[in-house]
């Protein structure tokens, strides 16, 4: 094991590129955190309003009973895009440690295949996690009220 100033600047380096990837992990899951806030807000309007006996039209009152049907889908969505990546960040993490440890000589039995699999499976993770949350913006935009009936 080398362990030279020069060495050791290389291998911190070197396992410290994915980390970069972690910040748009944290950026897209604030965004996504936002847009789940956003949702829950909604939600719990449409469900006062309809709780309070407010809507007594037939048809306004249907409208609000799809829309909060549409906003418990959106949540779903947006909560399964967290999942997603939050795994990716915990795979580019793990990729991060693998290839510390493996420059630094601390594991001399890691494979490299780890630090690939690690890194591919958490950079799928992150494009599950920006593809379900182009769904739900593709959903929220084609279930808006666009066609919402006059006010009660």
């Amino acid at each position: 094991m080398d362990v030279s100033i020069d060495a050791i600047t290389n291998n911190i380096q070197l396992a410290l590129a994915p980390v970069f990837l972690l910040t748009a992990v944290a950026t897209l899951l604030n965004a996504i955190s936002v847009r789940l806030a956003r949702n829950v807000d909604r939600m719990r309007a449409i469900q006062n309003t309809l709780y309070s006996g407010e809507p007594k039209e037939g048809r306004v009152l249907e409208h609000m009973q799809q829309e909060a049907n549409e906003f418990k889908f959106r949540g779903r969505l947006c909560t399964l895009a967290i999942f997603f990546d939050v795994l990716s960040g915990i795979l580019i993490s793990l990729t991060v440690l693998e290839l510390f440890f493996f420059q630094a000589g601390a594991v001399r039995s890691l494979q490299t295949t780890y630090v690939i699999w690690t890194f591919v499976l958490g950079l799928i993770s992150f494009m599950t996690s920006l593809s379900v949350v182009l769904a739900e913006v593709v959903y929220a935009y084609r279930s808006a009220g666009w066609n919402f009936p006059k006010q009660y």
